[in-house]
């Protein structure tokens, strides 16, 4: 069943309420919620829906129940047949903690609003605590799919040799090597915990998995509650040994623990059990007036550990009165319980995907590195000097990257280094090798944002390393963080001083560049390193960067200029000229960018996005955005690049175009609160190669893309009959990009993509 509209009823009646047979409405309600339930946008005889829309908040999607349709995308992999089942397993864990973390963040600031009596609505026209409320009915149906999914996968997993089992189902050497092994490995992590006046209940730490048990003493029947914390750093899942055939057999944690729990409680007699584990608020609450800004977040991470519980899990099989001791200890409302009719922690899935069983796994993937840097001898400078070159992630390698700083840092003509790092890997390369230019004389700076969520305690570690080594450390802004994606090199060249400028859509992160599917562009551009060289300024020494030349920054221009693209379509759209967006990201959230969207659509301009989480645009609906076609594609590699296209007087795709890459999305955080940049493409080799092969497959996909629908759900796009399969991550596996072979290829035909798009539109 597609889910409703869900502020269906109100804007109903708001639209109705301006007919003037008020009888004859009240009758069109049932049909027209008919047509709702069924994903259908409906028609109100006499009234003008799209007009009344335009001006209501239900124009918008509600944010937070958009990421939720995002995530359950990501669910419906887990049951997709054509990924490998530990891969589908995979697919659940991630839609598990994508859960967690939308607990600690988002739920976590909703209540936090909550608390303090705010009542602001939200652009949807929704307050908190409404708010809170659909989210609880979201989650609910969410959370038990994602039980279901389990339930569907463990046979499946049984069919090709793994298997998750019962205490009850061991035999009886497992049981005696089972024994052994949590004698030695696990007994001494486990604390046995009775709870009394003498013993209070425990600090249970955000995601703390546990268990909860009445006892009986053997002597005198005394009862007693008593508590064991399962330790956070051993695996969820026991191996028991091989079986005669090499099937895998696995035990959980939890269930191991109470099949032995005589050895932590002897003398007791268990008289009901069961596993709980709590959520805490994560979100950091940041003083903007702080002097020092790495103690205030040192102090912060540990404020975190210790936030309050939003969130309790408890297995539904723990007897009553056992589920209330806990509640009440942890001091949680009923409305934050949640009983778990399954697996509790399902993110710790995870870790069956680390079995030794390649054949259940995606056939593993080595990306390319650009040719046309091979051909250069692996000179990056070289080959950056003939043209701009987009590598394109992670089908082409990360390594490009990091040999360009290691280049830079090596040559004794490179005199300096400025690089952004927001995110970057426990064993970062990109680090070393600055410590490494830095030790080697060279003038080198890095910009440190300590404000990346989760990441903050590995950047405050990484900005210390670096200031020993002599790199010149820069925090940047206290009330904004710092997300663009750029590394500056400035190199003596013939008497004179060249730049040399990598501008990127993701972090300078190693392991998610493996994953993340990115683009960074490379140029000798004079004036993009002119441009560069004053965002950097900005950061390190507030001085405003108002003279950029082709680039456009947040907060400010960046916002600006997209809204300027954006009105310049529609006029075109107006006087008869051709006209078309394109745009390409991961989150669409901004109100002003959405209403421009929307005038440019009234307009008549073609606006196609590829959106792959949140969208609070509604596309499709008839009179306010019947030009709009939104999709999303979850598969393989998760789709993080930027890209923004403008006709320009063009349809798209043409040469002519106004083609942008960036690290914002069209959030009202990355416009508003963060440093990010905006670059175009000028190059004509990779303005070909982002449009022609990069968007064109994307729009082409049929095999991991969803079409978004008016009521913010999604359904799964399927080839119809007799159209060719197409898979956008397979395509860009096997076909070498356009800027990186520095020619076009025919046999990869990105222009036929282009025209198919075009065609079945």
């Amino acid at each position: 069943m597609q889910p409703t509209f869900f502020p269906a009823r109100t804007l109903i009646f708001k639209a109705l309420f301006h007919m003037a047979d008020r009888a004859q409405a009240i009758v069109q309600v049932e049909e027209i919620d008919a047509a709702l339930s069924r994903g259908e946008v409906p028609h109100i005889p006499g009234a003008a829906p799209a007009a009344s829309l335009r001006s209501l908040p239900e124009r918008f999607i509600n944010r937070e129940l958009s990421w939720l349709h995002f995530n359950r995308r990501v669910l419906e992999e887990a049951e997709n047949e054509n990924h490998p089942v530990l891969e589908r397993v995979r697919f659940l864990s991630i839609s598990a903690a994508n859960l967690d973390e939308f607990f600690m963040v988002r739920v976590a600031g909703l209540k936090g609003q909550v608390r303090e009596g705010i009542t602001d609505k939200s652009p949807d026209g929704l307050t908190p605590n409404e708010q809170l409320t659909r989210i609880v009915e979201a989650v609910s149906r969410l959370a038990s799919d994602q039980q279901q999914r389990w339930l569907e996968l463990r046979p499946a997993l049984a069919e090709v040799g793994v298997t998750l089992i019962e205490a009850a189902d061991l035999k009886k050497p497992e049981r005696a090597w089972l024994e052994e092994r949590f004698l030695t490995h696990v007994f001494p992590l486990l604390t046995p915990l009775a709870i009394d006046p003498a013993h209070p209940f425990p600090f249970i730490p955000n995601l703390g998995f546990s268990m909860a048990l009445h006892l009986s003493r053997a002597k005198d029947g005394k009862a007693m509650n008593a508590l064991v914390r399962m330790p956070q750093k051993i695996e969820r899942f026991i191996r028991l040994p091989n079986t005669p055939d090499q099937s895998i057999r696995l035990i959980t944690l939890e269930d191991a623990t109470a099949l032995f729990i005589g050895r932590l409680f002897p003398g007791y007699t268990v008289k009901g059990h069961g596993a709980f584990r709590v959520i805490r608020d994560s979100d950091l609450e940041i003083e903007e007036e702080a002097e020092d800004l790495v103690r205030l977040f040192e102090t912060a991470l540990k404020q975190r550990r210790r936030g309050s519980v939003i969130r309790l899990e408890l297995n539904a099989s723990m007897p009553k009165e056992l589920c209330g001791f806990v509640q009440r200890a942890l001091a949680v409302a009923d409305d934050e319980v949640f009983m778990v009719d399954g697996v509790l922690a399902l993110n710790d899935l995870s870790q069956l995907t680390k079995l030794d069983r390649p054949d259940l796994e995606f056939v593993p993937y080595n990306p390319r590195y650009p040719e046309r840097i091979r051909d250069h001898g692996g000179d990056a400078f070289a080959a950056i000097r003939q043209k701009d070159l987009v590598v394109h992630h992670p089908y082409e390698s990360f390594d490009v990257v990091v040999q360009f700083l290691q280049q830079a840092a090596r040559d004794p003509n490179v005199v300096a280094i400025k690089q952004t790092l927001y995110r970057t890997s426990a064993e970062s390369p990109i680090v070393k090798t600055l410590v490494e230019a830095a030790e080697a004389g060279k003038s080198v700076t890095a910009l440190i944002e300590l404000k990346a969520r989760f990441d903050e305690e590995a950047n405050i570690r990484w900005a210390r390393d670096l200031e020993r080594a002599g790199v010149q450390v820069v925090y940047g802004f206290i009330e904004l963080k710092t997300h663009a994606k750029l590394s500056m090199v400035v190199r003596r060249e013939g008497g004179a001083l060249a730049t040399y400028v990598h501008v990127g859509t993701g972090n300078y992160h190693p392991v998610t560049a493996r994953i993340y599917t990115d683009l960074s562009f490379f140029t000798a551009d004079a004036v993009i390193g002119r441009d560069v060289a004053r965002i950097f300024n900005h950061i390190t020494g507030y001085a405003e960067p108002a003279e950029l030349e082709k680039m456009a920054i947040s907060p400010g221009g960046l916002r600006a200029r997209i809204l300027e693209h954006i009105a310049q379509e529609a006029a075109n759209a107006k006087a008869g000229k051709p006209a078309a967006i394109w745009m390409k990201m991961n989150s669409l959230v901004d109100p002003g960018i959405i209403d421009a969207l929307y005038d440019a659509s009234d307009a008549g301009v073609p606006i196609d996005l590829v959106v792959r989480g949140i969208c609070c645009l509604r596309p499709g609906v008839p009179g306010l955005s019947d030009n709009i076609h939104v999709k999303s594609i979850v598969g393989r590699f998760l789709e993080h690049g930027r890209i923004y296209c403008f006709g320009a007087g063009h349809p798209l795709p043409h040469p002519k175009s106004a083609l942008y890459i960036s690290s914002a999305d069209m959030m009202p955080r990355n416009l508003d609160r963060r440093v990010e940049v905006l670059t175009p493409i000028l190059n004509a080799t990779v303005h070909e190669q982002i449009l022609g092969q990069i968007m064109a497959a994307n729009f082409k996909d049929n095999e991991q893309s969803w079409t978004l629908l008016p009521d913010g759900s999604s359904t799964r796009i399927k080839a119809a009959p007799g159209e060719e399969p197409f898979n956008a991550h397979k395509y860009f596996m096997t076909n070498p990009s356009l800027s990186g072979r520095g020619k076009s290829l025919k046999e990869s035909s990105p222009r036929s993509l282009i025209r198919r798009h075009v065609e079945g539109a």
